[in-house]
This record gives structure tokens, sequence and C-alpha cells, in this order.
């Protein structure tokens, strides 16, 4: 059994469903809750059963809808089951379908590692898979591919406010890459885009707090 975080609380889900959808969802969540292996087959169409359209948060009803099927799904599977379910779904899945499988890996527990996935999402040039390749899975990203992906954001116009772990992670390397960016758009006499700020702002506040830790470390060895 694999617990997935939900992309919205069921009750709110389900209150943004009509009558109609809330059936749907009800009898299809039954469905791969029974047999995990029916997921493949009700997830592409699940949008069209249940509903589409915004919620709060700028979440979107079909993607929660796609997670909560995940969800139910994974109960019944072990993670390696989930991650092998997951990438069959995302591999086959129009962009929609792979966008709702990279916000279920964002709840999936540490032991589902979708690198490749997330990789694969930062490759294109869809910004709803971008910033949802940089959520909370992004901590299994390396340094060096978080920092591309990073950029990826900057390049494609993704808010950097969609990318875990900001503060956490920005560093020397990517205020130099990001810099050089920032100069090249000067160069070519091109906007710079705000978010490019926001970035080296975070890598100079860690840079700021690395000697602080520091005595802490050395006192603790």
């Amino acid at each position: 059994m694999t617990d997935v975080r939900p992309l919205v609380d069921d009750d709110d889900l389900l209150a943004a469903l009509d009558e109609r959808g809330r059936e749907e969802w009800r009898s299809l969540s039954a469905q791969v809750t029974d047999d995990p292996g029916r997921l493949d087959r009700v997830f592409p169409a699940a949008a069209r059963r249940t509903g589409r359209g915004p919620l709060d948060d700028g979440v979107l009803l079909e993607d929660a809808v796609r997670v909560g099927l995940v969800r139910s799904a994974a109960q019944g599977l072990s993670p390696d089951q989930l991650l092998d379910e997951l990438r069959e779904l995302y591999r086959y899945g129009d962009n929609d379908e792979k966008r709702a499988v990279l916000h279920a890996l964002n709840g999936a527990p540490d032991e589902v590692d979708g690198t490749d996935v997330l990789l694969d999402a930062l490759r294109t040039n869809d910004t709803r898979l971008v910033a949802a390749a940089m959520g909370p899975h992004s901590d299994h990203l390396d340094d060096d591919a978080w920092r591309q992906g990073v950029l990826k954001c900057l390049f494609t116009g993704v808010p950097v406010t969609a990318v875990t772990g900001l503060r956490a992670r920005a560093d020397g390397q990517l205020a130099d890459m990001v810099g050089r960016y920032r100069r090249e758009r000067e160069a070519a006499g091109r906007d710079v885009p705000t978010d490019v700020q926001v970035v080296l702002d975070a890598c100079a506040g860690r840079a700021q707090q690395q000697p602080q830790q520091q005595p802490q470390q050395q006192k603790d060895s």
C-alpha cells in the first residue's frame, strides 16, 4: 500500500463536481481501488467523464480527479508498482495527462523516484509541465538538473514561485548561471524577467546564511 497526497481534499473535489460527475468519480475510484490495473484504462477519460475547470490556487479540476484516481489505485500498489504505473501513464498520455502524473508524483512518498519523468517534462516547452516538474518531487533532482530546471522556468516564463526549495537550494553556481543569462539578454537589448532578481536574491540569501551555520557545524563536530 502506498499513500499519495491528494491535490485537493475529497470534500472540495466532490463539491466542485456536478451530480453526474460525482457519480462517475465514485464509480471510477471504486474500480481502481478494487483493481489498480484498471488505472491506465480510466485515467485518460477521467476528465471527460467527471469534469474540467479551474479550482482555487490555480489547481485544475481534471488534475485533482486524476490524482485522486492515482491515490485510490496506490492503496493496492507498492511504491515500485506505483512508479511503473505512473511512467506508463506519462509515456502514453497527452500533455494534460502528463501534467496530472507530475502532480501525483509531487504527492508521492520518497520511495517513489520519478526523476526520469521530471527530466522529460523539463525538456518540453509546455509551461504547465515545467511548473509541475519543479514542484515538491524536484527534491529528487540532483543539483545540476535542478539548476537547469530553474533556468528553464526563466526561459519559458514559469513563475519561480512554482519552484520548490528555491531558497534552500539556490547557490553560487545558480547565481553564476542566472547572472550570465541576465547579461546575455541585456546585451541583446531584451527585457530581463523580474524573476531573475528573485532567484539572485535567493542565492544571496543562502550565501549569507552559510557563514552563520558554519560555527554550529564545527561545534557539533
